[in-house]
């Protein structure tokens, strides 16, 4: 007689808890602090970026201004600058540096030093949420003096 071999079904014993959608589970749960820290770091690099480009126009209004000699400084030669640095800080910002203002330079003569103020909103992902950024630079006025040879 041949030998037979006796057959069995396959039988697989189910645990008693399914993990079946586990993984979708933890995604949903995971997603939302995921996407949230997302959000964070964009609003973060556009709130670094809207601090620069204020500081770079307040920079940039002091550079010009250093240069005017007191006797030469007038309220209108203060006012040219600061318009065109609006115009510096709105062309740099685009917008991401929205509602850009320029603040009228501090020209002190007796001490020797300008500064200028740039402020302005940065772009926020939150509808409602204004993120204000204000930025000021100072710096020495040039004195030209004749050498004494």
């Amino acid at each position: 007689m041949p030998f037979r071999r006796p057959r069995y079904r396959a039988r697989h014993r189910r645990p008693r808890w399914s993990e079946r959608g586990a993984t979708a589970l933890e995604l949903a749960i995971l997603a939302p602090s995921i996407l949230a820290l997302v959000f964070l770091s964009i609003q973060t690099a556009l709130w670094l970026y809207g601090r620069s480009v204020a500081l770079n126009a307040a920079q940039e209004g002091v550079s010009r201004l250093r240069l005017v000699q007191p006797p030469v400084y007038t309220t209108a030669v203060g006012e040219t600058v600061r318009a065109d640095i609006q115009a510096y800080a709105e062309q740099l910002g685009g917008t991401t540096l929205q509602n850009a203002k320029v603040d009228s330079p501090s020209y002190n003569s007796p001490e020797g030093m300008v500064s200028f103020t740039v402020s302005g909103d940065t772009v926020s992902l939150v509808p409602g949420v204004k993120l204000h950024v204000e930025r000021s630079a100072t710096g020495p006025i040039e004195q030209f003096e004749a050498d004494d040879k």
